[in-house]
């Protein structure tokens, strides 16, 4: 019986396909990624500035990821109320993600992992799909990750970062 119990936990975390190898209090990753907006974008430039939220998010275009876009792009206001830079984040090729943010009427810069490795850094790869898992890293002025969100709401993701970034402290603009 201990054999079967044993088999079963191991054919179980063998499907697990995300490796969670960040946590509240390391140091974020840093990263060089290009922005819908046509920027480049680097976790260490809002060092000592402003802390920083990165939404991962699967893949543009699909379901739960419009409907995290769109609650970002209709509420986002109250995320900008908080010093903070907040993005969402794939691995679609920019173009897709330029598309992607043009229809939804995206008022904030989406950034785009083609090579993955900004992906794998933070542990969000899911290797069964080849996309980023939904998860949301709240990093603060100094580069520490203060908070994750691993079970995103995608309808209520502005509000949820807004909510999270007030129960950090975080300074007010």
């Amino acid at each position: 019986m201990l054999k079967i119990k044993v088999l079963v936990i191991l054919i179980v975390f063998s499907f697990s396909s995300v490796v969670y190898s960040l946590e509240v209090g390391d140091v974020a990753p840093d990263f060089e990624l290009e922005g819908t907006d046509g920027k480049t974008y680097t976790l260490s430039q809002f060092k000592g500035k402003e802390s920083v939220v990165i939404a991962w998010f699967p893949k543009a275009f699909t379901r739960g990821c419009t409907i995290e876009c769109k609650s970002l792009a209709d509420n986002g206001h109250l995320i900008k109320k908080y010093k903070a830079a907040y993005f969402m984040a794939s691995v679609d090729p920019i173009e897709q993600n330029k598309g992607f943010a043009a229809e939804y009427n995206a008022d904030f810069p989406m950034l785009s992992d083609p090579t993955k490795e900004v992906a794998k850094a933070y542990g969000v790869l899911r290797d069964d799909r080849g996309v980023a898992a939904r998860h949301t890293f709240y990093i603060n002025e100094n580069g520490i990750i203060v908070a994750i969100d691993r079970d995103v709401n995608p309808s209520t993701s502005a509000e949820d970062m807004a909510a999270t970034l007030g129960e950090l402290n975080t300074a007010m603009r």
